[in-house]
């Protein structure tokens, strides 16, 4: 599908784009990819990269010329601290962001274009729950703008795609809680895994955790997600949004002992400190859609994944 294609990357020296970017190149596509503050490091000999501010709609409409497929992997990111302090921060530019590109990709004739989403916007809950439940309330409350304004988004893809005269296909993945190499790893932005990662690397003594290590995660490493991107984007040609996770529970504290064991940190001091923000509770996600249109399913277990982001921080960023 992708052999010859022209095929754009917005947030293209971003955690998942540069993984995709990684991928597509071994598919023969010819790749144009965004950038906005971080320069890029990887693939310039292969890659056109472009400085854009995709805020802005010029630099959408100049990104998509001539493109067939758009991946739009970009948005503004913040880590658990910022949301709890300024989540409005995250809303704006994200929706703007989404709205000029989806115009754009429409005008300029695009024969697909993919939105990463993201299970944030699933409330709380002990069942599985399937894509259809991707717009129930109550949304966790810490989540709540960042959530809605995923919704919202999610919203503008399906008008796209089903609500105008000239409808065109756009595919919405749901994301777990995805881990792996190129993540951010500073302080201010970085979420539980890096987070984790660095304090192991650096033998922080005591290992502070935020929260109380009871939320449960469905992890899934980068690689695995890049794959279901791909899958998704060769597969789905209507509006069907589609998660993309391990099925697997994981409690914070068996992500924090499994990265302790990894790198050997032997007698860490584990504490929680509850006053700091935390995720929610439990949100369990159905993949049964994704095993069953697109045959995926995630490969990579905890151990492995952990392990892989482990040595890429200790190559890459220390």
């Amino acid at each position: 599908m992708f052999r010859n294609s022209r095929a754009l990357v917005t947030g293209g020296v971003g955690f998942i784009g540069t993984n995709l970017i990684k991928k597509l190149l071994k598919t023969g596509a010819k790749i144009r990819a965004t950038y906005y503050e971080r320069k890029p490091k990887f693939f310039t000999d292969r890659v056109e990269y472009i400085k854009a501010d995709l805020r802005m709609e010029k630099d959408c409409q100049k990104v998509v010329s001539g493109i067939d497929y758009v991946f739009m992997c970009s948005g503004y990111s913040s880590g658990a601290e910022e949301i709890e302090t300024s989540p409005m921060s995250l809303v704006t530019p994200n929706i703007v962001m989404t709205a000029f590109m989806l115009k754009a990709a429409h005008e300029a004739n695009v024969k697909k274009f993919l939105f990463v989403s993201s299970c944030i916007i699933y409330p709380p809950s002990n069942v599985p729950l399937k894509e259809e439940r991707g717009h129930d309330d109550p949304l966790f409350d810490k989540y709540f703008l960042v959530g809605s304004m995923k919704r919202y988004c999610e919203k503008l893809c399906q008008g796209y795609a089903e609500k105008i005269k000239k409808p065109m296909p756009v595919v919405v993945v749901r994301p777990t809680s995805v881990y792996g190499p190129h993540d951010r790893f500073d302080w201010q932005k970085s979420h539980i895994i890096p987070a984790i990662i660095r304090k192991v690397v650096e033998r922080h003594d005591p290992l502070e955790v935020w929260g109380d290590g009871t939320s449960i995660k469905d992890l899934l490493f980068v690689d695995d997600l890049v794959r279901g991107i791909l899958l998704a984007m060769e597969n789905i040609n209507t509006f069907m949004p589609v998660n993309i996770g391990s099925g697997k529970q994981t409690s914070i504290l068996d992500i924090v002992t499994t990265i302790v064991r990894v790198d050997n940190y032997d007698n860490a001091k584990i504490i929680f400190n509850t006053s700091k923000p935390t995720t929610a509770p439990k949100v369990i996600i159905d993949v049964s859609r994704a095993k069953k249109m697109l045959g995926f399913e995630a490969k990579t277990n905890i151990t492995e994944g952990i392990q892989k982001t482990v040595e890429w921080y200790k190559q890459n960023m220390i």
